[in-house]
């Protein structure tokens, strides 16, 4: 956990495995997209057998330590838990959540950032389902998961949002007290 002194505004997590070949690049793309911004990067890494967590320390030479964070875990153990295992770790006073793959683009995090700023929003989350929304990159496959998801979360909680399962988002930060627990 970061002292005081070091409190960021943003904290940015990007769980990783496997990501090797995308995580230098997401990380060029943050600090490119957010050249004026507070924040830190948490990478929290389940364990890459390809070498992720060795191109995330050469990151760490480059933006320094104190930007760029490994939260490393053994193995493989989820993407919902890296999440709350990075939220751990936030010194931020907003976390942005957001893949490694490149599903989301770091272009767009300052319109995230000016939209919280603007409204005072507690969340502030991106859709795939709008006009001009969508992916890039994805399988048949992976779009019809996504998309089957959300038609049935939306038909069984109607909440009101058009993406449940996307996860490029900017939350408050939640208390400190983050705890893993199964309901």
């Amino acid at each position: 956990m970061a002292d005081a002194g070091d409190r960021r505004e943003y904290s940015i997590i990007v769980p990783t495995y496997n990501e090797r070949l995308n995580v230098a690049l997401i990380v060029y793309l943050i600090f490119k997209h957010l050249p004026d911004a507070n924040f830190e990067i948490i990478i929290v890494d389940d364990g890459s057998p390809d070498g992720t967590q060795d191109i995330v320390k050469q990151l760490q030479q480059v933006y320094g330590e104190n930007r760029v964070l490994l939260r490393a875990r053994p193995r493989k153990l989820g993407l919902g838990t890296a999440y709350l295992h990075g939220l751990k770790h936030a010194s931020g006073d907003f976390v942005v959540i957001m893949d490694a793959d490149l599903s989301h683009h770091p272009k767009y995090l300052p319109s995230f950032i000016r939209k919280q700023k603007e409204t005072g929003a507690d969340v502030v989350t991106g859709t795939r389902y709008v006009q001009n929304g969508g992916v890039h990159g994805w399988n048949l496959m992976r779009k019809l998961t996504s998309r089957g998801a959300n038609v049935l979360a939306q038909t069984l909680l109607q909440p009101g949002a058009s993406d449940l399962t996307g996860s490029f988002r900017t939350p408050d930060k939640p208390p400190q007290n983050v705890e893993n627990k199964k309901l």
